[in-house]
């Protein structure tokens, strides 16, 4: 009966290499079968726009987890629906949430929408009229009903633009929205209401030029409550920082300017309570009108209570006259848009039609479908960087990393020699490694390589080769007691396992808290270096140790050829001690016996 045969004291080297090749060509075939053959890159290295977001609320309970996940969603929705790719938004720390726009797309309009953080209402429109007009605008301009444009009264203005509008449009009444725009075309093409609207006129050329008080009073639309008289009459809207500053309660009327101006001036509404909350609009989608030919619409889509709410105020909008049968559409306390209300809309959906181009509908549906953010936000940090800029640091990064490569190499060719040739080795098998799982966490997790991420992955030079001189020098230590190569590769590794160990626990600890407790592109350096440190141990276990074992049986290095690097005489060995050893008297004693 044949005796099997016993395992080999050194184990079987080949199959933990074979593994390791194995998983090394098949995340680089991954790679490139997926098409991911680079890393994502972060904004400072491919340009873009880096943008931190701070919470701020009077009720410290306010800014939970729950309600910043809910912030990101949204900001993240706004942000790519704005047709930017690979935005990321993520949350750091515990009141922060970091917003990177990469290069290409509209940067500028899509941080915009990172800014418009308040809250969104829906409001009925008590007064509108221009802001900053210091000379009488033309009664011909257009508008009439739809956004209160001074130039006619509002009798003219009831009279036609809806209805000429509604049946432009071929809309049933139960989607009846007509934003601010939709009136012009309609007086354009030669509505009733041209010639009222004419006849509420432009004051005579020998009247006395009025003054910019008596002007805007002239052409106010609706009736400003008391309250709100003085207020109105001193709100300049041609002002930056008054369009931005106007707060007010939400049971309460107030007053406000236009996000944008219209024929070249900005108007100042006053509203009532709010009567629709935007967080009730459960969903908005701009779309393209092919049957009627009005262009870009926005279609909405309320849940329960704004489908009860929004019936029911329109239904009360509907039976007044224009600027009353408006609605103001408010983000951020400015108006985004007051379109006009024709009839009563049940049901829970409307349109909103108007002249709209593609962006502005998608603009408004972002607004209106993303909703409110449950915290307000201010921007505390805005970081652009140029392409060409984020080309020189990458640049920079890989002659950094190159030149630290290079230094490891040449220093383990000198000091090592053969056992060099290992060193270098086991660094290509990491590189490829920890280059494919980077490209390939860029699509899965959206991990992108800034310049602390490449920082980490050079210090990750040092620590892998850290790790081979441990081992070496333990390997070392045992030839120089006289050990033979094989039985000294073999007792030099549990010494050399426990110090890579200890080693790599403490980097990667150090990494991981730095990742927990880090904010921004810090956590890019943590990332990396705690990977890199992992893959230090399945190179050192699966690929180092296993090929040294392999060449400890070759002649060249079994018999310590002086260009192995492990040559006895340059070691200092003791060949004495070694003779003294196989000529043990005990053990001649032994034999005889």
């Amino acid at each position: 009966m044949a005796t099997p045969k016993s395992r080999p004291r050194d184990g079987y080297p080949g199959r933990a290499l074979a593994l390791i090749l194995v998983v090394t060509v098949g995340l680089v075939a991954l790679m490139f079968g997926t098409g991911t053959t680079k890393p994502r890159l972060g904004i400072d290295l491919a340009g873009g726009t880096s943008i931190t977001l701070t919470a701020k609320s009077t009720d410290p309970k306010a800014i939970s987890k729950s309600n910043m996940d809910i912030a990101t969603g949204i900001i993240e929705r706004r942000v790519n629906g704005m047709g930017v790719s690979e935005a990321e938004v993520q949350t750091q720390g515990d009141n922060t949430i970091i917003v990177n726009i990469p290069k290409g797309g509209n940067q500028q309009n899509a941080a915009d929408q990172v800014g418009t953080t308040a809250k969104l209402f829906f409001r009925p429109v008590l007064a509108v009229a221009p802001s900053g007009v210091t000379a009488p605008v033309p009664t011909g301009t257009p508008s009439a009903g739809a956004t209160g444009t001074p130039g006619a009264t509002p009798s003219a203005a009831a009279t036609g633009s809806p209805s000429a509008s509604a049946t432009k449009q071929g809309r049933p009444a139960s989607e009846a929205l007509a934003a601010e725009g939709a009136s012009p075309t309609a007086a354009a093409t030669g509505a009733s209401t041209a010639p009222s609207a004419a006849a509420t006129g432009a004051p005579s050329a020998a009247a006395t030029p009025p003054s910019a008080a008596d002007l805007t009073a002239a052409m106010t639309q609706g009736t400003v409550p008391p309250e709100l008289t003085a207020a109105f009459a001193a709100l300049d809207c041609s002002k930056p920082e008054v369009r931005t500053a106007q707060t007010g309660a939400d049971d309460k009327a107030v007053v406000a300017c236009s996000q944008k101006p219209e024929n070249g001036y900005y108007e100042k509404l006053a509203l009532g309570p709010v009567a629709v909350k935007g967080s009730d609009v459960s969903k908005a989608q701009p779309s393209l009108d092919t049957q009627s030919g009005a262009g870009w619409q926005v279609q909405l889509q309320f849940n329960g209570t704004g489908t009860d709410d929004f019936t029911k105020i329109t239904g009360q909008l509907a039976t007044q006259a224009p600027p009353n049968n408006q609605f103001a559409i408010v983000l951020d306390n400015q108006v985004v848009s007051h379109p006009e209300v024709k009839n009563a809309i049940p049901g829970g959906s409307a349109v909103i039609t108007g002249r709209f181009t593609q962006t502005e509908a998608q603009d408004l549906s972002n607004v209106l479908g993303y909703g409110a953010l449950p915290l307000e936000f201010v921007k505390s940090d805005i970081t652009t960087v140029s392409p060409a800029l984020g080309s020189d640091q990458l640049k920079a990064g890989l002659v950094a990393g190159a030149i630290g490569m290079l230094l490891v190499v040449a220093y383990s060719l000198v000091y090592y020699r053969g056992l060099g040739l290992v060193s270098i080795a086991g660094l290509l098998v990491s590189a490829a490694l920890t280059y494919s799982i980077m490209s390939l966490l860029g699509n899965a997790i959206g991990f992108a390589l800034n310049l602390p991420a490449v920082c980490g992955a050079i210090v990750a030079i040092g620590i892998t080769a850290d790790s081979f001189i441990v081992y070496f020098e333990r390997i070392r230590d045992e030839v120089r007691e006289g050990a033979p190569l094989r039985p000294a590769v073999q007792r030099a590794w549990p010494r050399a396992r426990r110090t890579i160990l200890v080693s790599d626990f403490v980097s990667f600890l150090c990494a991981a808290v730095l990742y927990v407790v880090s904010v921004g592109k810090v956590q890019g350096f943590a990332f990396t270096l705690g990977l890199t440190t992992a893959l230090d141990v399945v190179v050192i276990f699966l690929f180092t140790k296993p090929l040294i074992t392999l060449l400890a049986r070759r002649k060249f290095f079994l018999n310590g050829h002086p260009w192995s690097g492990l040559d006895p005489k340059r070691l200092g060995a003791r060949p004495p001690l070694r003779s003294s050893r196989r000529r043990n008297p005990s053990s001649a004693a032994v034999k005889e016996a």
